[in-house]
């Protein structure tokens, strides 16, 4: 017994010695990273200033009597899914999963998230609001494929229904604990979430609304090139947000994704120049600011996951394959008046799968033997794909036969700017 005294006081002093620094160590990883917080925060300020930079990148290329028209439909998202976000959109995305298909209605209007609530090492909040960016931009993204003959009130309706059963249930499917995420698919900022829904979205509206009126024998040429540069412009600004956010901290990670993001971005600007040259045009302005943008589509879902290197091949081979995807429109003969499907569709396709093809980090793909994570790519490439398809076309199809989605012949001569707004863009005397 007089050996036991010495003995349980030292196991006493020992676990007090232990216990507080577990505890400690526990209380710090739960808590609030002010570096994370900072940049997630100028992270989704990037991202809201795509918004304006993508409706100068459309309103640039249609017709002048079409601009305003144009740019107001990619601001109008900043109101529409903010709401729709804010009330359930989030708890679809985000809340408790339901047979890995959609999120429950445990977040519905914010419920349960206080000032206090962390996601990781950022605020909850902060996090909502990131995620915001994306779903505002997925939808805006979808106008250029409708752009310059549909009715802004139908459009305002259609936008509110696609963001909840089209995008909301997609979100989770990848990042909310779907089943997609569930396989091991790899999106690192959005290219099957985001693009390639975007980009299906587009060509299944712009099938069911048809064509513009002389598309394709009268030359649809864009009234101001300059704000299409300039758009061009403030995406790729925007877009180091977008894909270097994605990290969700201030870390590695987001920098390979921002240095990935960049070099993609200049290899598709080159490779789309490159391809006119190859096929006997002059390059183009139009040409500079439509490979920047394929660069961008095509990094996103692979900015933090593969090497600087690869992040060139990617985004070279997309602004060749972006270029021929919009040439085959002609031929085809769809109407996607801003190329949605040739840029951010197809774009979003070839990132998704060259990230199965090149990843290193993060995971592995085929460069290290591991032909399964291609085939996961491809399938998350095909159900988005398909599922946004199939959806967007009932739901256009709907609001045409009910409301009515496309304006009337006279109304898409005398213009957008004038026939939905009463403005005009430009006022010359």
């Amino acid at each position: 017994m007089k050996f036991a005294m010495p003995v349980i006081l030292t196991a006493l002093t020992i676990s007090l010695l232990i216990v507080p620094a577990s505890w400690a160590e526990a209380q710090e990883t739960a808590a609030i990273n002010f570096a994370d917080t900072a940049w997630i925060m100028v992270s989704s300020a990037l991202v809201m200033l795509m918004l304006p930079g993508l409706a100068l990148f459309y309103g640039g290329m249609v017709k002048r009597k079409n601009v305003l028209g144009t740019l107001m439909h990619s601001f109008v998202p900043l109101g529409v899914i903010t709401v729709q976000w804010v009330l359930f959109g989030y708890s679809l995305s985000f809340g408790s999963d339901i047979g890995q298909f959609i999120g429950g209605l445990d977040k519905v209007f914010l419920r349960g998230i206080t000032f206090e609530t962390l996601s990781g090492t950022i605020p909850e909040y902060l996090f909502a609001m990131f995620q915001l960016m994306f779903a505002i931009i997925t939808v805006a993204l979808i106008s250029g494929g409708i752009a310059e003959r549909v009715r802004f009130k139908a459009y305002v309706l259609f936008i509110l229904i696609w963001s909840t059963v089209v995008y909301d249930p997609i979100c989770h499917w990848v990042w909310g604990g779907g089943w997609l995420g569930e396989l091991g698919a790899l999106d690192f900022a959005g290219g099957t979430v985001v693009h390639i829904s975007s980009g299906a979205a587009a060509l299944a509206a712009a099938l069911v609304l048809k064509k513009r009126h002389g598309f394709p024998g009268r030359l649809m040429i864009p009234h101001s090139l300059p704000l299409t540069l300039l758009g061009a412009g403030l995406l790729w600004f925007g877009w180091f947000g977008f894909n270097a956010g994605s990290a969700l901290a201030a870390n590695a990670t987001a920098v390979l994704a921002f240095t990935n993001t960049q070099i993609a971005t200049g290899a598709g600007l080159l490779g789309w120049l490159g391809a006119e040259c190859v096929k006997g045009n002059r390059p183009s302005a139009l040409g500079a600011a439509s490979g920047i943008v394929a660069g961008l589509v095509a990094i996103t879902p692979a900015a933090g996951f593969v090497e600087p290197m690869w992040a060139l091949v990617i985004g070279a081979v997309a602004g060749v394959l972006c270029y021929g995807a919009v040439i085959m429109k002609i031929r085809l003969g769809y109407d996607d008046s801003l190329d949605v499907l040739g840029i951010h569709g197809i774009g979003g396709a070839w990132g998704a799968l060259a990230t199965g093809l090149f990843v290193t980090i993060g995971g592995t793909g085929l460069l290290a033997g591991n032909l399964k994570q291609v085939g996961v790519q491809i399938l998350g490439i095909g159900a988005a794909a398909l599922y946004s398809f199939v959806m967007t076309y009932g739901i256009v199809v709907a609001i045409e036969k009910t409301i009515g989605f496309r304006v009337n012949a006279e109304a898409e001569e005398m213009g957008l700017d004038t026939s939905e707004h009463g403005e005009t863009g430009y006022n010359m005397v």
